[in-house]
């Protein structure tokens, strides 16, 4: 009996020993869960800095026009560059004191420049020739805010222009002639003309025995003034940007042939420019067209006489001239 008795306390203990254990392997588990239930909470504030960067961008876009991020204005070099950023300082100064806004000017290496620094947001006001405009408004959205006027007009014709001694009197005598052209992004300077000599019979990728690139209108008239050139292309009339240098330029270049009229010159804006300040800019332009010194300085920027408000629909009878030419500017602004 005292055997069976023993026996039956050990195996009574046995079965206790391993309920405890199965307590303890239970604990163990609830144990290794816990940190799993902690990890959100400790992933919480990670989730949330995005939206506290929020503010941060939008007090950067809002401070254009401060010493911080001031607007920049940029012009073409289709004239005197020196010229240009004179006038274009003093148009800026004008703007800054006429809305409180903090402006600077600069002038772009060539015509593209301007156009690639505002689809880059380098610069917000960009003064663009007519084909640098279109492309502008095609490649990122640029839009045109007013339009340049000249002898009470807004639109304007190219030139081509020969010494008046050179035995040139037609377009077709310029083939096997020198050739020089403004800038392959200049309106009057190369693209209408170009699409002129076609029209004409004249091929102007194998018409000549050589092309230049002048980089300026006044450069191009003062070649073919001095002969570096046969020909140019050209505004009508540049001749009278190099008057006072040369005084019988008039009769000593003669005016060619003369294109179809093309529409002026635009001051664009980038495509988000902030509307209640472009709509202060534009209306200060106006007022500072008007005075005196304003005059002046459009006058000796590129012989501007007065600007008048305008939108991008100003520009679609030369898109359409471009598309009966065989030019296509989306393919263009590739």
């Amino acid at each position: 009996m005292n055997v069976r008795k023993l026996s039956l306390f050990l195996a009574l203990m046995l079965v206790f020993a391993l309920a405890l254990a199965a307590c303890g392997g239970g604990a163990e588990t609830v144990a290794t869960v816990e940190p799993a239930v902690e990890e959100p909470a400790v992933e919480e504030p990670a989730a949330e800095e995005p939206a506290a960067e929020e503010p941060a961008a939008e007090e950067a876009a809002t401070d254009l026009g401060t010493a911080d991020n001031p607007i920049v204005m940029s012009f073409v070099p289709s004239g005197d560059t020196q010229d240009i950023i004179a006038s274009g300082d003093t148009l800026a100064t004008m703007l800054s004191e006429a809305t409180g806004l903090v402006v600077e000017a600069n002038v772009g290496t060539d015509f593209s420049a301007v156009r690639e620094a505002m689809c880059a947001g380098q610069a917000h006001i960009g003064w663009l020739n007519t084909f640098n405009y279109v492309m502008a408004n095609e490649q990122c959205g640029v839009d045109a805010g007013m339009v340049t006027s000249r002898f009470d007009a807004t639109t304007y014709s190219g030139q081509i222009i020969v010494r008046a001694d050179s035995g040139i009197e037609t377009l077709a005598d310029l083939e096997g002639k020198v050739m020089c052209w403004v800038d392959p992004a200049s309106t009057s300077g190369y693209i209408i003309p170009r699409i002129m000599l076609a029209a004409e019979g004249v091929d102007p990728d194998t018409a000549f025995s050589e092309t230049i690139e002048a980089g300026s209108h006044n450069n191009v008239v003062t070649q073919v003034y001095n002969g570096d050139c046969d020909a140019g292309a050209t505004f009508a009339d540049a001749r009278t940007g190099i008057e006072e240098e040369f005084p019988d330029v008039l009769d000593a270049v003669a005016v060619l042939a003369t294109t179809s009229e093309i529409p002026n010159d635009s001051v664009s804006f980038i495509a988000d420019f902030p509307a209640e300040m472009r709509a202060e800019i534009v209306a200060a332009l106006l007022d500072i067209s008007a005075s005196p010194e304003g005059q002046e300085a459009l006058n000796t920027l590129y012989n501007i006489e007065a600007l008048q408000e305008s939108d991008d629909s100003f520009y679609d009878t030369f898109r359409a001239d471009l598309s009966r030419a065989g030019l296509n500017i989306e393919e263009l602004a590739q």
